[in-house]
């Protein structure tokens, strides 16, 4: 049967200027420079080395070489052979190995994160990290196999359709032996055996199905499909599915199993300050953890396919998802082929996640494309295919902001759209969300219409008594949350929102709030380390766990004498003290504004319950500049 070794150990990497180093994998080589601004980190070939000795395996076995994650592009040498390329830097590839292994073997990789005009992403507001930066392994299988080289997939797909209380599971798989056997076995959540199939192509029906009903219940079954051959079991894959449906209606919005699901959720990067991409588990865990704290129940990982280990994290806790590749800001003519197999890709390796309910084609394809006829064939192309792959979920796309509501981006290419809208951000004026969103659904009202991003710059740090648009201060952030909090709310017919984005992220031509290289629209910052106060209005609004929050712990010098005190609660009443004497009791919902009068420092004290969350503000006669934007911090402009 199969066997897997992580080969992650002691790489020789030599950067582009000779330097030597000895590391382990995940690295990247851009976790620093990428992220401290100035647009200028380095971009070019670097090289992996690695020396191993012969893996066991028998004359009846093959060795695998997988990759997880290579950026942007990689060239496998081993023992002088060139044993495999791939072009595209957030997807698995592997090739069987066996014939050219040595009783001790020398391994390259040359990986290239260049400037080109046919690998995506090439133009976009994010940083594109090189190196191995996810996993590299050894799998050993039998000569006769569940399929290995067909784009990075797992040999298996899975599929089921709700009827009723019943679902029907259609089971494909792919395998090279000629006269080889596929068994499969379903099983429940605890491992018992409940139907059984035979076949590379067969449908096995599950009675009373338990389905996977998002955040409130995310049942999983287990597909098992073993392949004999001459009576003996040679090889064995598993998966991992679940049994749900859904829709989408232009005028009510996402349904998930015949019940209204409004999504409501959070844009993701992948990357860390200081790490860059090159993630372990605990690092998904913690961007995980985060998320679900707040209540969100949708994420659309951007821009680009994400690890599996985060996808089977969206499967386990019940997030919706929007899956997508990195087709990015500018359409390049000599990139079809890179957007078709970087597609193929992603559904192929995904396919069998019951979290990923639509694939994403594009993202803000119009912000500088000359050539609109070719980009718009593209995206027929790439629409077709899914279709064609997978006609069991929609396809979507997330629309430039100055793209119109009238142009055919948004209408002649995907299933639905979503728009990247940043008014009362980049344009002046919440106001205009309300009119832009119920002009595009009076316009055109079967048409199913999202905000893939909205958002706005927050450094916490930042403070003001009167937040205005562009000061990037953390109250800012606050007012604008609330007030979309509030407009998507009357609008159920959206059928997802993401804010864009949870975490701060890296983009290194950005010069914003002081921290040059960073975008800081996250709740989180960059760090994962500070709460910013958005997060909890977001928490207030959607989450069922208990909490009271003190807005403002962070501003704690204040010079107007009657200071606004905002506490976030998804609790019905609470009751603010100061130094210890009640201010007021207020009952409602989400935010909580309270008037106190500050001539001293003031103890501060938020009480719903059993629920307590404390700060301090102080008096003082100057402010504090440190709360204020530096001059030559930035001024909130786009990063184009």
């Amino acid at each position: 049967m199969r066997k897997e070794q992580l080969i992650n150990d002691n790489w020789l990497f030599r950067y582009h200027d000779g330097t030597e180093t000895v590391l382990n994998i995940p690295h990247t080589w851009n976790a620093k420079d990428g992220q401290d601004g100035g647009n200028d980190y380095w971009r070019g070939t670097c090289i992996y080395e690695k020396k191993f000795p012969m893996p066991e395996f028998s004359a009846d076995e093959r060795v695998y070489l997988q990759f997880d994650g290579v950026n942007a592009s990689a060239a496998v040498t081993l023992n002088g052979s060139v044993v495999m390329t791939h072009d595209g830097g957030y997807s698995t590839f592997r090739c069987d190995i066996a014939d050219y292994l040595k009783p001790e073997n020398h391994l390259v990789v040359a990986v290239d994160n260049s400037v080109n005009d046919r690998v995506y992403p090439q133009k976009a507001d994010f940083t594109f990290y090189g190196g191995i930066y996810r996993n590299v392994k050894l799998i050993t299988v039998n000569r006769h196999h569940f399929d290995m080289d067909h784009f990075g997939g797992p040999g298996i797909a899975v599929h089921a359709e709700v009827s009723g209380k019943d679902a029907s599971v259609w089971v494909r798989t792919w395998h090279n032996a000629e006269n080889g056997i596929v068994s499969i076995v379903l099983k429940d959540a605890e491992g018992n055996v409940v139907a059984s199939g035979q076949g590379t192509d067969t449908e096995i029906m599950i009675p009373n199905v338990h389905l996977w009903d998002g955040l409130e219940d995310p049942y999983l079954y287990i597909c098992e499909a073993t392949l004999t051959v001459e009576g003996a079991a040679v090889d064995i894959v598993s998966t991992r599915f679940g049994a749900r449906y859904f829709h989408v209606d232009p005028r009510k919005g996402f349904f998930l199993n015949g019940r209204s699901y409004p999504l409501r959720g959070v844009c993701r990067h992948q990357d860390w300050k200081g790490i860059g991409n090159a993630l372990h588990k605990e690092h998904h865990d913690t961007d995980m953890a985060m998320i679900r704290e707040i209540g969100a129940n949708t994420i659309r990982l951007a821009h680009y396919q994400h690890d599996q280990y985060f996808y089977d994290l969206c499967d386990e806790y019940g997030f919706v998802v929007w899956a997508e590749i990195p087709y990015i800001s500018e359409h390049m003519p000599n990139g079809r082929e890179n957007t078709i197999s970087q597609m193929t890709e992603l559904i192929v390796q995904n396919y069998n996640h019951p979290s990923i309910c639509v694939w994403g084609i594009s993202n803000e394809i119009t912000i500088s494309t000359k050539d609109k006829k070719d980009m718009m064939d593209n995206h027929r192309v790439l629409n077709d295919l899914i279709h064609e792959m997978d006609p069991s979920r929609p396809t979507t796309l997330a629309c430039y902001a100055v793209c119109g509501p009238f142009n055919p981006v948004a209408h002649k290419v995907s299933d639905i759209v979503s728009w990247n809208l940043y008014l009362g951000w980049y344009v002046p004026g919440m106001f205009l969300n309300n009119f832009w969103v119920d002009f595009f659904h009076w316009k055109y009202p079967n048409r199913c219409l999202g905000y893939s991003e909205y958002g706005c710059e927050c450094m916490p740090n930042l403070h003001s008594a009167h937040p205005r648009r562009g000061d990037q201060s953390e109250e800012y952030q606050c007012k604008y949350n609330e007030y979309m909090l509030k407009f998507f709310d009357k609008r159920p017919f959206m059928w997802a929102t993401h804010l864009w984005n949870m975490f701060d992220f890296a983009a290194d031509a950005r010069n914003q709030g002081g921290e040059p290289g960073m975008n800081h629209k996250g709740l989180v910052t960059f760090d994962r380390k500070t709460k910013k106060d958005s997060f909890y209005i977001y928490k207030a609004w959607w989450s069922k766990e208990p909490f009271v929050h003190i807005c403002g712990k962070r501003f704690v010098d204040r010079v107007e004498t009657v200071n606004e005190v905002k506490v976030y609660s998804n609790q019905d009443t609470v009751t603010l003290y100061a130094n210890g004497k009640k201010v007021a009791t207020k009952t409602g919902s989400h935010v909580f504004t309270f008037r106190v009068h500050n001539l001293g420092q003031m103890q501060l004290e938020a009480v719903s319950g059993d629920l307590r969350d404390t700060a301090v503000i102080r008096h003082v006669a100057k402010p504090n500049m440190s709360y204020k934007l530096p001059r030559d911090g930035g001024n909130g402009g786009n990063w184009t």
